[in-house]
């Protein structure tokens, strides 16, 4: 009898163990890489343990709680490189109200990072153009100072109304197109001796972008990042 319980009680723990385990292997990461995690293992829903492997899966994955805002993804734009999707200030918020997230695929860290790609403001400023009217769009980019996130992400929101009475107190500059914003931003900044800092662009008019460096974070500055 004693036997009987023995092994009744070695398999409860067992059990218990195992759900331990599958419980600290679904959370076991770092707040700051759930960026990191979305970008490289919750795009692409065909993978084997898609589900398992993702913390925040996409709407259209039909994983546990997919029709829970803040607990998945809604894609907005992908290519083998990029990955734009809905930022969860975006839960709970009225309809008009947007903000997104562009990404890499892959590793980046952040605008520090010598890694990151040209390509992504071109990708994000087309990403942003489906949500946003292109007058108002502004990209943001924030310092690591200033984010919560190891995962480069570019905030795709409205720009503040208030917020072009501010550019003259910040070092901008003006280009033609998107395709050399971090070399832009790199130069401004070593003008103005700033090690660490964010960027703004946005259209300062057709055809043209205001590319803008701050030590602060240029999303809480410039951007209609939170409909709280």
């Amino acid at each position: 009898m004693n036997i009987i319980k023995g092994l009744k009680l070695f398999a409860i723990l067992s059990i218990f163990i195992f759900v331990l385990i599958g419980k600290s292997n679904a959370i076991d990461m770092a707040s700051s890489d759930v960026l990191l995690n979305v970008a490289t293992k919750c795009v692409d829903s065909k993978v084997k343990n898609y589900c398992g492997d993702c913390v925040s899966p996409r709407m259209d994955a039909y994983c546990d709680g997919a029709n829970v805002c803040n607990k998945t993804i809604d894609v907005w734009s992908e290519n083998s490189q990029f990955v734009a999707i809905r930022e969860a200030k975006m839960c709970g918020c009225p309809k008009g109200f947007i903000h997104g997230l562009a990404m890499p695929r892959v590793p980046i860290t952040g605008v520090e990072d010598p890694k990151r790609r040209e390509e992504i403001w071109v990708f994000a400023w087309k990403a942003a153009k489906d949500q946003i009217k292109t007058g108002s769009i502004a990209l943001a980019a924030n310092p690591k100072t200033y984010r919560s996130q190891n995962q480069l992400h570019i905030h795709l929101a409205r720009l503040d109304e208030n917020a072009a009475a501010k550019f003259s107190q910040y070092s901008h500059a003006y280009v033609d197109d998107l395709t050399n914003v971090w070399g832009v931003a790199d130069r401004i900044a070593s003008k103005s001796n700033l090690k660490v800092y964010g960027v703004l662009v946005t259209q300062s008019a057709p055809g043209q972008y205001m590319i803008l460096v701050t030590p602060e974070s240029p999303e809480k500055e410039f951007l209609i990042w939170s409909c709280k």
